[in-house]
């Protein structure tokens, strides 16, 4: 029997081991990947199917994320009413996403349904009509989301610092206008839901208390359909950054508060480096108890929260900081946050800091995986970014031994201010 007069020792999360659990994996016969993680003790299922659809493959600005959205707005034989009403009534949920390489359709919903959810996700793979009504609901609603949002100084800097790193033509840098939005025509969408999702890659992701047939489920619905395991033709996207790196934008005379982003461009997760500087960043701005949060939040008072980040993208990354402050305190928050770049080049961080970013880390990724649906997460970051499971391992081994110098080195070869593209957006 426990005794609750005795305190359990506490164990800092450095010291556990972390496993994540491995996947099965079945290839439908059309040679369709299916990544499949069964735990959980609830009736539950998740069904991921990841397209290379995202708007890299686009000729026209915001075709892609239009034919992610409306591929569920209507059939030749469904309207988008009943769609929703089929998904409601099983209690299951149909989402979908657009992103840069990448689109998906995720399916939430309890196992025992599956048979018959699943009919109508191949529905909208194979038989999406895109109703002009649809398309003209959409380009109103997201015209009337972009002027509201056009008017906010976080919604422009976000856009335009994407633009200085990889240019407006780059799917990295691109965004969305008014101009694009009017000129998407149903044709162009039907071309790109075609090409990249009826004859398109896709990867499914299964996660969460399956069913002994989920395979034979999997293979009967799309196993039949022109989908393919093969990489679409590669486009080639050139990075062309601003020759100018230091911008102050006008957007709101009346407002009180300055968007700042600090950028410079990064490698992706295959390279050498990315993990050190995981740990670096973590140190530098990656969560509540970072040294910008300290000084900026805890000690100026200029900001609500200042975070940084490694951008998600698979083709290259960027190393960005993100805040809101005063208009009267915008130009002093930068040169903070140079300061504290200055002092981990200079400095080396003490044992005690770098336990708590170490227990930090560990302890993100063991919430990370918590359940079926985190772990298959950790999986498709994973293989889409063409990894295995040494990534996952190398990270563990990364964040537990890297040391203050290592860290140091890190900040002399990338917290340099002249890699960094300013912008304040008042």
């Amino acid at each position: 029997m426990v005794n609750r007069k005795i305190a359990p020792p506490i164990k800092d999360a450095v010291e556990f081991d972390l496993r994540l659990k491995p996947y099965d994996k079945y290839v439908l016969k059309n040679g369709v990947e299916v990544y499949a993680v069964n735990a959980g003790a609830e009736e539950v299922i998740q069904v991921e199917w990841v397209f290379s659809a995202g708007n890299w493959f686009e000729n026209q600005n915001l075709v892609a994320p239009a034919a992610n959205f409306l591929l569920k707005n209507g059939t030749s034989t469904k309207t988008a009413f009943q769609i929703n009403e089929h998904f409601d009534y099983y209690g299951a949920a149909l989402t979908r996403a657009c992103y840069n390489e990448t689109a998906s359709i995720a399916l939430q919903g309890l196992t025992k349904h599956l048979p018959k959810l699943l009919p109508v996700v191949r529905e909208l793979l194979t038989d999406a009509v895109f109703p002009e009504e649809e398309l003209a609901l959409y380009q109103q609603n997201n015209k009337q989301r972009l002027e509201v949002n056009l008017k906010k100084n976080d919604f422009v800097a976000n856009r335009l610092i994407d633009e200085y790193l990889f240019s407006f033509d780059h799917p990295y840098g691109r965004y969305s206008r008014f101009e694009d939005l009017a000129a998407l025509d149903r044709d162009s969408i039907k071309a790109f839901y075609d090409k990249y999702y009826r004859n398109g890659k896709c990867i499914l992701f299964v996660a969460g208390k399956l069913p002994p047939n989920v395979f034979e489920l999997l293979e009967q619905n799309f196993g039949d359909l022109p989908l393919h395991a093969n990489e679409p033709e590669k486009v080639i996207h050139p990075v062309i950054s601003s020759g100018e790196k230091k911008f102050r934008i006008s957007n709101d005379p009346n407002g009180v508060q300055g968007a700042i982003r600090m950028a410079r461009h990064f490698p992706n997760r295959h390279h050498p480096d990315f993990f050190g500087a995981q740990v670096l960043n973590t140190v530098f701005g990656g969560f509540f108890g970072a040294r910008l949060m300290n000084n900026i939040r805890e000690d100026k008072g200029y900001t609500y929260g200042i975070y940084s980040y490694l951008q998600n993208h698979i083709q290259q990354s960027a190393w960005m900081v993100s805040t809101e402050a005063g208009k009267d305190v915008s130009e002093a928050t930068i040169t903070e946050v140079y300061r504290e770049m200055e002092i981990l080049r200079n400095e080396l961080v003490d044992d005690e800091e770098l336990m708590l970013v170490r227990n930090y880390l560990m302890g993100s990724i063991l919430g990370d995986l918590d359940g079926p649906f985190h772990i298959i997460g950790r999986w498709k970051n994973i293989i889409l970014n063409d990894l295995d499971e040494h990534y996952f391992y190398d990270s563990i081994q990364t964040i537990k031994s890297i040391t203050a110098e290592e860290l140091k080195a890190l900040a002399n070869k990338y917290l340099v201010p002249e890699d960094f593209y300013e912008l304040v957006v008042v």
